[in-house]
């Protein structure tokens, strides 16, 4: 499965759930990418600090490479649909930060379990790792730096703007390793591809709020709403995919029993090892109680949020000469728009989404602009809406200058709006992961 081009470096930032390890099985099947090193963040699970207590997040990821090690042990000629797992270099595996910038530690244990995949621990003990403290890994290297400073290594080190950071959990990585050397990371990150935010959509964890936003809002307000645009990440070299784009991309349960497991049910008749491979047991072991919840939540399917930020950086590698305040350069069927955000209550993204051009300042309440008008006993002719302020008020359109990007283009974090749709990734989910010809 060559693509004839060099493999994107990249860096994955994330808290292994249910989701997580899906994203990371593909990464680890796809040529495109080479995964430099993975990065654990706190989210998903409580996080504890090896060795006093396994890492339950550091085992998930020993779990994942432990299934794919016996899969190919059995099944010698799907090795080469995991390049993943035989890179030129040892994939790195650090720890990263284990609470929020501020405020209280907020986990996902409602929906990916005590252990972060559905408490498999307890339910499939054939898929616990011998050794959750392992000195080496055959596919592994493993590290007590902490992760940024591995992060902050691999940017210095690599082709200057070369590395995709892939940000699949909560942002308190990316904006400790601003703090650590902003400048660097400004000039050589290539590109940062962040799954997180709901935009004009509900919150998957509080009725605003995703996930990944509300684990560290500090996070993300330090590196998307910095009051200098100095000091935060370059936004023409972000891309944000929301819950609006990723909510859609969705895996149906029995289009996953029909094409990749037919025993597959739920946690009333659990997986079972002797029915399949050693792949297909594992990730039957933890969707079967994903399944459940995502039933009581009234659908059948598995949303593929963190999954479509691996296809996004997959398919839309590094632009080493992207124009300042441009839109990031990406390939025929994605799209993204520019939106501009403003303060945050815990993990909500506030967007402006008024289009006029009005005389209010921005951000204004429009409500109490009015209130204190009446107030004033203000007399005028028209609506309040459009005489806001008592007098009159002359609008220019912005001069278009040549070499200048329009005046749309410029401010803003850069949203994913469109993708080469849902039956897309399904398709090279299927086959990439599970050899299945969709």
């Amino acid at each position: 499965m060559s693509t004839g081009k060099s493999p994107i470096p990249v860096i994955i930032d994330t808290d292994p759930g249910v989701d997580d390890t899906l994203a990371l099985l593909l990464a680890l099947a796809s040529p495109e990418l080479e995964v430099l090193a993975i990065i654990i963040s706190f989210g998903t699970v409580q996080f504890q600090i090896p060795p006093i207590e396994a890492n339950a997040q550091f085992v998930n990821i020993l779990k994942i490479y432990q299934a794919l090690a016996r899969h190919i042990e059995q099944n010698p000629e799907d090795a080469s649909r995991f390049p993943g797992l035989a890179p030129k270099r040892k994939t790195i595996l650090a720890l990263g930060e284990d609470g929020p910038l501020e405020g209280e530690l907020h986990s996902a244990q409602y929906f990916h379990g005590r252990d972060g995949l559905g408490d498999i621990t307890n339910r499939h003990p054939d898929l616990n790792v011998h050794d959750e403290h392992p000195s080496s890994h055959p596919q592994l290297l493993l590290t007590e730096r902490p992760g940024v400073e591995v992060a902050l290594d691999l940017i210095k080190s690599e082709p200057e703007r070369s590395i995709s950071y892939l940000a699949l959990g909560p942002l308190t990585n990316l904006a400790k390793l601003m703090r650590l050397d902003r400048d660097t990371v400004r000039s050589r990150i290539g590109r940062v591809v962040c799954m997180g935010g709901g935009l004009d959509v509900p919150g998957n964890t509080s009725p605003v709020a995703e996930f990944n936003f509300f684990a560290d809002p500090y996070a993300v307000k330090e590196l998307l709403v910095h009051g200098d645009p100095g000091h935060s990440i370059p936004l023409e070299r972000f891309i944000l995919l929301p819950l609006d784009i990723t909510t859609p991309h969705e895996l149906s349960f029995p289009y996953y029993q029909a094409t990749v497991d037919p025993a597959f049910e739920s946690t009333a008749a659990p997986s079972r090892l002797e029915e399949k491979t050693p792949l297909v047991h594992f990730t039957s072991a933890f969707l079967e109680r994903t399944r459940e919840i995502m039933v009581d939540f009234g659908k059948d399917a598995m949303e593929l949020h963190d999954i479509a930020a691996v296809w996004c950086a997959i398919e839309n590698p590094p632009v080493k000469d992207e124009h300042e305040d441009a839109l990031p350069t990406l390939q025929q069927g994605w799209k993204a728009t520019k939106r501009n955000t403003g303060e945050l209550t815990r993990g909500m993204c506030v967007v402006d989404r008024r289009d006029d051009q009005g005389a209010y300042a921005p951000g204004a309440n429009r409500a109490e602009v009015q209130a204190e008008l009446e107030r004033h006993h203000f007399q005028h002719a028209g609506t309040y809406e459009s005489t806001a302020v008592p007098a009159p008020v002359e609008v220019e359109s912005r001069p278009i200058i040549e070499g200048q990007l329009p005046v749309d283009h410029k401010g803003g974090v850069p949203c994913v709006t469109q993708t080469p749709g849902s039956a897309a990734l399904v398709k090279m989910l299927l086959e990439r992961v599970w050899g299945v010809k969709a």
